[in-house]
């Protein structure tokens, strides 16, 4: 019979950068079909922890969003213009829309990878 053994609650993962350059604590980072976000300064070639759950304020792109809506994070080649998004497309998966947010809104309170 298989067996498991405990490794962590899964909150928070080790990240290792291997970017090139220093991650700075809180930036949204794309890992395959999610988001993590840095928990902590992460220096090249060094590891560091990631939140991947939880509620965070992210920001947004345009449009209204629903609370519990099923959104997405935009990476655009200017960081500027990243954000959330409902639009899944080729867009990573972020969770959904802890709370609403309106049209005008520039952030919005996602529950990561729910």
């Amino acid at each position: 019979m298989a067996k498991a053994n405990y490794w962590q609650q899964g909150e928070s993962l080790d990240y290792n950068n291997g970017s090139g350059a220093k991650i700075d604590a809180n930036t949204i980072l794309e890992l395959g079909d999610v988001i993590g976000i840095a928990g902590t300064d992460i220096e090249d070639g060094e590891t560091g922890s990631i939140h991947v759950k939880g509620v965070f304020e992210l920001p947004k792109i345009t449009g209204a969003i629903n609370q519990g809506q099923k959104v997405y994070w935009y990476k655009s080649s200017v960081d500027a213009n990243s954000g959330i998004t409902t639009t899944a497309g080729s867009n990573t998966p972020a969770g959904y829309a802890a709370q609403a947010a309106l049209s005008a809104d520039t952030k919005v309170l996602v529950n990561l990878n729910a």
